[in-house]
């Protein structure tokens, strides 16, 4: 346990995802020395109420990361690019939510308290999962560790949120202009995302899937130190839900498995909960993960296409788990693995 205190930035801070990145930095209560909120331009000046105290939110620039050691970055892809180099050269270590460094070799890609010991590698750069990912690693690691993953089918039911405070405008404006008759242009999703479910999350690619439904192929695969060939596929769709991301799950292992096994492994693994009583009507819906901590898993059942198969539903809160809450227990890790 190291016992040094950080200075911290937040880089991004006044974004959907920077602004629950600084709420759970107070509930996670981290302890460091000095916090700095940084910003594009367009932002700057702006007033952040942190732990009682009023910061005014500063424009990003190479020099604003002068003396920090931890930057907590949900800015964007091209942001982070930038930044990157100039974060690192000042000794900083960069925790980035873009999906700008996630694949690269000497990029850790980490979900903590799933593949920890991977911090160690950084050098400099650490990256946070896609929100599907995330949610599904806390679920998948303790099964993988028992069983052994052979396959993975994953459909995924992804809220608005996921893609910012504009699309979560957008539902709500299309939602109403429906409802009442009205003619409405959807500017943040190829179709109308009320009333409807949109099968396309990002852009296409040759194989004739999403970029999106790539994501939680690959990151899996690192994050849980797969065979490059091992069989995952994944459909990834937009739903008219606020927030909190669902998925359907199918694996296939290489051990025997029952239900009652996987109910017990995932009762007692971290950050993750189980409800799972379908004669009751208990099983987990956005509803119940949104605002919380917890991936919710329910509907756990013996999978009928595959041998050894298991089916589950995981629900979670994306801008938390798998955006927010992520980055700052990563910097948790950092902190008291003395990695800075």
């Amino acid at each position: 346990m190291s016992n040094r205190k950080a200075n911290l930035a937040v880089l991004g801070a006044t974004g959907v995802v920077g602004r629950e990145i600084t709420a759970i930095i107070d509930e996670l209560k981290i302890d460091f020395n000095t916090i700095k909120f940084l910003s594009s331009a367009k932002s700057a000046g702006s007033e952040i109420e942190f732990q009682g105290k009023k910061y005014i939110v500063e424009e990003a620039t190479p020099e604003s990361f002068e003396g920090v050691n931890i930057v907590l970055a949900s800015a964007g892809g091209s942001t982070s690019q930038k930044f990157a180099p100039e974060i690192v050269k000042r000794g900083g270590v960069l925790i980035d939510n873009s999906s700008a460094f996630r694949m690269e070799k000497n990029v850790p890609l980490v979900i903590a308290y799933v593949n920890d010991e991977d911090l160690r590698k950084h050098e400099g750069i650490i990256a946070n999962p896609n929100c599907s990912t995330s949610q599904l690693m806390l679920v998948l690691k303790p099964l993988h560790e028992k069983f052994g993953i052979k396959r993975l089918i994953v459909s995924t039911y992804q809220a608005v949120s996921g893609a910012g405070l504009a699309a979560i405008n957008e539902l709500r404006a299309d939602t109403e202009a429906n409802l009442k008759g009205e003619k409405f242009e959807n500017v943040c999703f190829k179709k109308p995302i009320s009333f409807n479910v949109i099968p396309q999350i990002d852009v296409f690619c040759e194989n004739g899937y999403t970029k999106e439904e790539l994501k939680v192929v690959n990151e899996t695969k690192k994050i849980l130190h797969l065979p490059e060939d091992l069989p995952i596929s994944c459909t990834a769709a937009r739903v008219p839900v606020f927030n909190g991301h669902s998925e359907a799950v199918d694996i296939e292992f290489e051990k025997e498995v029952t239900p009652d096994e996987v109910r017990e492994i995932l009762k007692n693994a971290f950050g993750v909960e189980v409800i799972d009583n379908p004669e009751n009507f208990e099983y987990p819906t956005t509803r119940d993960a949104s605002g919380n901590n917890p991936v919710y898993v329910g509907r756990i059942r013996k999978n009928l296409a595959f041998n050894n198969g298991i089916s589950l539903w995981c629900v979670a809160d994306n801008l938390r788990i798998g955006a927010a809450l992520n980055t700052v227990r990563i910097c948790q890790k950092v902190i008291e693995m003395d990695l800075f």
